[in-house]
């Protein structure tokens, strides 16, 4: 298909737009994906809330400029697709790694995170984080958990000033 120069151009505008937007930006290259696993790995992807774009890469080079994505201007060789995710990076790793294990034609090729770019190895890296849900779970129990001892301390004391004049009670009534 051949794209007109103002089609290029609003392609380049709304690339440039998602590079601008998104937290986290993955090239694979997706080579010998049959379309039945391509269109599986989309829906996958946009179950989660994840873009995924396939275009040429002279675009892709002039949408990246001016964006936190810059940093990915010589990865684009080849055919590559890329992964926008807007919310949890875990999730957008999570996916892409947890695919290319059962499709090893998917290759991820790098990345990169809030204008930080990355190789395959952070990624995978950053897929075998917990989500962002169980990290703030976590960080909760770390925070409530001061508080709670010293709730349990502080009524430590009663309970054995009870316990001790139950023993007294229980001392005289024998």
């Amino acid at each position: 298909m051949v794209l007109t120069r103002a089609q290029k151009e609003s392609l380049v505008s709304e690339l440039n737009e998602k590079f601008a937007k998104a937290n986290i930006a993955i090239i694979t290259d997706f080579t010998g994906l049959k379309v039945s696993e391509a269109t599986e790995l989309r829906k996958i992807l946009r179950d989660e809330g994840v873009e995924f774009k396939v275009s040429k890469n002279t675009l892709f080079r002039r949408a990246v400029k001016d964006t936190p994505a810059q940093v990915l201007e010589d990865k684009f060789v080849g055919p590559n697709a890329i992964a926008f995710g807007y919310d949890d990076p875990v999730v957008v790793a999570k996916k892409l790694v947890e695919f290319s294990k059962d499709h090893p034609a998917l290759k991820i090729k790098g990345g990169v995170l809030d204008g930080k770019p990355m190789e395959e190895a952070d990624i995978i890296s950053l897929s075998k984080l917990p989500s962002k849900e169980v990290l703030l779970a976590q960080l909760l129990s770390v925070l409530v958990a001061p508080t709670t001892g010293l709730v349990q301390a502080l009524a430590g004391i009663p309970r054995k000033l009870l316990y001790a004049l139950q023993a007294i009670s229980e001392k005289k009534a024998a």
